[in-house]
């Protein structure tokens, strides 16, 4: 009976991590808020300059050509080095893959630096 009530107590605060929203993640998201309007874009980004991005201190993924510098979060990543995969390049396929709650998509929103230069 206890292991099944601090099993529950665990199961409560894991969700209570997952689902509760942070702020204050970075200095990115500051300056990103601080710009008042996240939707347009203030600089549009070579593929190539993206890709030079590439590694767990300096990351930045490509979505629906759009470029977020999502280093400040790798080490927060629920999937581990799973984000890394397609770091510098296009991660679009993969971050729309059901291993990612509808949470994700408003949290990315915080990581965006620019557009992809067609």
């Amino acid at each position: 009976m206890a292991i099944a009530v601090i099993a529950l107590i665990l199961g409560v605060l894991l969700g209570a991590f997952i689902l509760i929203p942070r702020h204050g993640k970075s200095a990115h998201t500051n300056q990103v808020q601080s710009n008042g309007n996240n939707s347009k874009a203030s600089k549009s980004y070579r593929k190539t300059e993206v890709a030079l991005h590439n590694k767990r201190t300096d990351c930045w993924i490509i979505i629906k050509d759009k470029v977020y510098d999502v280093t400040s979060y790798v080490e927060e990543h629920p999937g581990g080095d799973a984000i890394l995969a397609h770091a510098g390049d296009d991660s679009t396929e993969g971050f729309y893959g059901p291993q990612h709650a509808s949470r994700v998509f408003d949290m990315i929103d915080d990581f965006y630096i620019g557009d992809l230069q067609k």
